[in-house]
């Protein structure tokens, strides 16, 4: 990115590095932390002496603000939303916010609209229809 552009997440002017990256969700960190946990567990009579702050800290914030917990659901959330040619940054923003209607949506990731895709209010709202359905059935 050009020093004379600036960043605006609502139009993905992000970075290249950012735009490129891989994101998770939060239910995604939630799994693999969990994952590290066990296997601390499994080494140590006591894994709260091998853990550090910061782990356990970033445990407990995801395990809180995930919106799925089933290993199978959080995989049907990335394929749903990786349906709809978005960023990973749009997709993990919608996937650990969830959004309940279009217009929340668009204001929580304007760019949905901006982009030049063929994201029209009926295919965000499938969209969202579909996750809900994963959050209902979990």
């Amino acid at each position: 990115m050009s020093g004379e552009e600036e960043e605006n997440a609502a139009e993905l002017k992000i970075g290249d590095e950012f735009l490129k990256a891989k994101c998770l969700m939060n239910c995604e960190v939630s799994l693999i932390l969990e994952h590290k946990y066990e296997q601390l567990q499994q080494m140590s009579e006591d894994p709260m002496n091998q853990m550090s702050q910061v782990f356990e800290k970033s445990l407990q914030y995801v395990k809180r603000f995930s919106r799925y917990k089933n290993p199978d659901s959080v995989r049907q959330v990335r394929e749903i939303l990786s349906r709809y040619q978005l960023a990973e940054f749009e997709l993990c923003v919608l996937g650990n916010l969830c959004p309940e209607t279009v217009e929340e949506g668009i204001a929580m990731v304007p760019s949905i609209k901006k982009r030049g895709r063929a994201l029209d209010d009926e295919a965000i709202e499938k969209m969202l229809n579909d996750l809900s359905l994963v959050k209902k059935f979990e």
